[in-house]
């Protein structure tokens, strides 16, 4: 098998997207890192595709960073960040786990090619069952936040902007006073401003 199969087989699903893209990492001698932009690590949450793709300890980091961002900052906007971190890396940290993986695996694919072929496919591809688990988790995001706005916050808990920006003044009530003869104010104005020629 040789080395493209090899990756072919190893990625899967959208194996000549990744393959597009992988070939921006390796234009010098040595592989680097270029600008590279994955909609579905931005779109949707970054832990299910790095679990989708059997890439575990990024699926854990993309599962905990966002949540203890949130809690440590009380800005639920840090999400945000994370996914565009995730955009703009996932190409990259995909093609050096393809690299890791397939380097370990030539070490003991010695054997017929059809056991390499089944040794490639069970350390590579993709988990379907995950599209089903992320499903599951927008839905029941989307009625948390749906509760959530119906429900308003907790009595006694700040917003995030109240708590970064308190304002001591707000909630008095004040009273504008019109005068309730307002010429002598109209007479003291500029003939432009008073409307007279």
């Amino acid at each position: 098998m040789d080395e493209d199969a090899r990756l072919r087989l190893f990625i899967g699903p959208n194996a000549d997207y990744y393959l597009a893209q992988f070939k921006k990492f390796t234009t010098g001698r040595e592989p680097r890192f270029a600008l590279s932009w994955n909609w579905p690590t931005f779109l949707f949450d970054p832990f299910l595709w790095f679990l989708y793709r059997k890439m575990y300890l990024y699926a854990f980091v993309y599962a905990i960073g966002p949540v203890v961002t949130a809690m440590l900052t009380g800005d639920f906007t840090v999400g945000i960040v994370w996914r565009m971190i995730a955009g703009v890396s996932a190409n990259y940290i995909y093609f050096w786990h393809i690299r890791e993986q397939l380097a370990g695996l030539r070490s003991q694919l010695r054997g017929e090619a059809a056991d390499q072929e089944a040794a490639v496919k069970e350390a590579g591809g993709v988990q379907p069952y995950v599209i089903w688990v992320g499903v599951i988790l927008h839905l029941f995001l989307a009625f948390v936040i749906v509760k959530a706005i119906q429900d308003g916050p907790p009595d006694g808990l700040k917003s995030p902007r109240d708590r970064l920006f308190p304002n001591p003044g707000r909630g008095v009530k004040t009273r504008l006073v019109m005068p309730s003869n307002p010429a002598p104010f109209v007479s003291q104005l500029p003939p432009q401003a008073s409307g007279r020629h």
